[in-house]
């Protein structure tokens, strides 16, 4: 090739004319510079622009977000309302009646609402922005909360809604039935609806508590609540799918023994078991045999040992010979096999478990049946049942038997009107709620004969068991020992205060107050009699109390003042639980306090609470300072 093809060819090369000067290193040409400065810039200016993007973005999907989710609670109120008493200040009027239908429309709906907030709550930037320390939190929050909203809606409440029985029009027959059978149909998903409760309750409680937006942590707070509420109802249900069916006679005939608890007579378990009823079960179908009074019961002796550990604690008592004692242990399942053994030497009938229920359970379903009508003519209402079987009745029958006979025919009364509510497909699900909410406060507890069914039951509180596991534990029991009927004036409160670690253990005090309120005249002879024959003076409405602190396992007492003075109180053992008990006179119109100091082995956190169901809520205040450390 000669010197001129070489040139020539140099001149050819693309981009390069004559003139052109080249720029040191590169074989671009100058004019190309401003056109990749405005490519970088323009670059520069969208990565700057993109986390302004992002979270416009999370504002707008948010707000929207936000929407849904108001959408899914107003389905779910709505639902509430819709299993709720019609009764009840602020639900709207016919709700407990929305068929099954009504139901299930509700919960798709809310469920859609749900499911769209948790899929407007997903993707890169709501992930990339929870991600990020300190801002993130309530990204991570709202996240949570969408996602847990969904799975509610869809794998908890779907199947509890349709477990649930429907209501027809004319609410007629067989309403207890047909729900023993959709609970059978139902019963594995419920299973798997309360693990999916237990878990989603986990996750909620597992979200940011306290982040730099309020708005959040309070909408946090709310869905807390609810699932607490939800959860524990959920694990009920799937429980209830399991031990309901044989318990109603879904498999066979089933008779329990149902005792109504006088509260104003304070027992272990509540109150002196009084009236009682034979109640039979047969494929879900319900029906009362017989009612008697506790006066029948008083002659059955029945050959029943429940351990030495109780008869150590008892036997100045002697509960399973004198029926009045029967239920002084707060542990149910020993009142309920007393019961059971009584009946069967009274009339040789076995017993395939026993109910108690309170004056207080009846008032919560009155409010559901309606009103009751007592042979004489008594009107039994929500309002009045308390008052009239605790206080009322008192004085206006001076005859013994003819008082017993009443409690009697309001029991009986009260049993045909919830009969018949149970047939009644309308009322069916609001008396369900009812229920919950008695078994909740511990005023209606259940015990089964059959062990596995037994097993069951007693991890919930309406079995009435007394745990006996290790960890911290508070229980105020009193048992009244003046024979009259002035715990219906009874106020307690108990506040528990943990303290110092030792070595594993811990200190702690607990504090009791017992006020009686009880007039010191105008009350009838039977309300305020002294039993017991104490050999000091007593004025009408002075009482007397067997006081008894449940502590934890092994936990010792150091020391013990009533109102200030030093105190010797006897102590016991009740499944493991260390009990400490002091015989208490309370004069009329006096507060007593006492206060015990205590050493306890693994009261690490808040204790779990004992509380005794009287007249009387307990008022209870738990101070705990957290795990020991070393």
């Amino acid at each position: 090739m000669t010197e001129r093809d070489v040139r020539t060819a140099e001149s050819r090369r693309p981009g390069l004319g004559r003139d052109a000067v080249r720029m040191p290193g590169s074989g671009r040409s100058r004019d190309t510079a401003p056109g990749r400065r405005r490519v970088l810039r323009n670059a520069l200016l969208a990565t700057a622009l993109l986390p302004l993007a992002g979270v416009v973005w999370i504002g707008f999907t948010g707000l929207f977000a936000r929407s849904e989710l108001l959408a899914a609670q107003r389905d779910l109120d709505t639902l509430r309302h819709s299993v709720a008493s019609t009764s009840a200040p602020g639900f709207p009027s016919g709700a407990a009646t929305a068929p099954a239908s009504a139901r299930e429309q509700l919960v798709r709906s809310a469920a859609v609402h749900a499911a769209r907030a948790h899929r407007l709550t997903t993707g890169p930037a709501w992930y990339a922005a929870a991600e990020l320390p300190f801002l993130g939190g309530p990204v991570r929050t709202v996240r949570g909360a969408a996602d847990a909203a969904d799975r509610l809606a869809g794998d908890v409440l779907s199947p509890l809604a349709g477990a649930l029985p429907s209501s027809t029009s004319g609410g007629s027959g067989g309403g207890m039935a047909e729900a023993l059978t959709a609970l059978q149909q139902h019963a594995p998903e419920l299973v798997r609806a309360a693990r999916v409760a237990a878990e989603v309750r986990a996750d909620v409680h597992g979200l940011p508590r306290s982040t730099w937006l309020p708005a959040a942590d309070r909408a946090r707070a709310e869905l807390a609540r609810q699932i607490d509420r939800l959860a524990p109802v959920m694990t009920d249900a799937s429980l209830a799918a399991r031990v309901l069916p044989p318990m109603l006679g879904a498999q066979g005939e089933r008779r329990y023994f149902l005792a109504f608890q006088n509260i104003a007579e304070a027992r272990g378990t509540g109150g002196l078991p009084g009236a009682f009823a034979v109640l039979r079960a047969d494929l879900g179908r319900l029906s009362f045999e017989r009612f008697g009074n506790n006066t029948e019961m008083e002659s059955a002796k029945p050959d029943i040992d429940l351990g030495a550990e109780f008869n150590a604690l008892y036997a100045g008592s002697d509960p399973t010979h004198v029926w009045p004692n029967s239920n002084m242990s707060p542990h149910f399942p020993y009142a309920a096999r007393i019961w059971a053994a009584a009946w069967r030497k009274h009339t040789g009938e076995r017993m395939d478990g026993a109910i108690a229920v309170d004056p207080v359970t009846l008032s919560r379903l009155l409010q559901v049946t309606g009103p009751a009508r007592m042979a004489d003519g008594t009107e039994l209402t929500a309002d009045n049942v308390v008052d009239l079987t605790e206080r009322v009745s008192y004085a206006k029958y001076d005859d013994v038997a003819r008082r017993k006979a009443f409690f009697v025919d309001a029991a009986r009364a009260a049993a045909a009107r919830l009969m018949g509510a149970l047939d009644d497909t309308r009322r069916l699900p609001a008396l369900l709620v009812a229920v919950n909410d008695v078994q909740r406060d511990g005023r209606l507890k259940v015990w089964s004969a059959h062990t596995a069914e037994q097993r069951l039951l007693e991890s919930r509180p309406y079995s009435g068991t007394l745990p006996d596991a290790p960890g911290p534990f508070a229980g105020l029991v009193v048992n009244n020992a003046a024979g009259g009927k002035l715990d219906y004036y009874l106020d307690r409160s108990l506040t528990w205060e943990a303290g110092a670690c030792s070595g594993g253990d811990r200190t702690v005090t607990a504090t009791m107050t017992l006020t009686n309120r009880a007039p010191t005249s105008g009350l009838p002879d039977y309300v305020t009699m002294r039993v017991d024959s104490p050999p000091y003076r007593t004025r009408p409405g002075d009482n007397r109390l067997l006081v008894s602190y449940y502590a934890g396992v092994g936990a010792t007492l150091a020391d013990a003042t009533l109102d200030g003075r030093r105190a010797l109180l006897a102590s016991g053992v009740e499944r493991g639980h260390s009990v400490f008990t002091l015989d208490l006179e309370l004069p009329a119109g006096s507060r007593r306090t006492l206060v015990l100091h205590l050493l306890e082995p693994h009261a690490d956190g808040a204790p779990t609470l004992l509380r005794q169901s009287l007249a009387t809520p307990l008022r209870a205040k738990l101070k705990s300072e957290g795990a020991c450390r070393g």
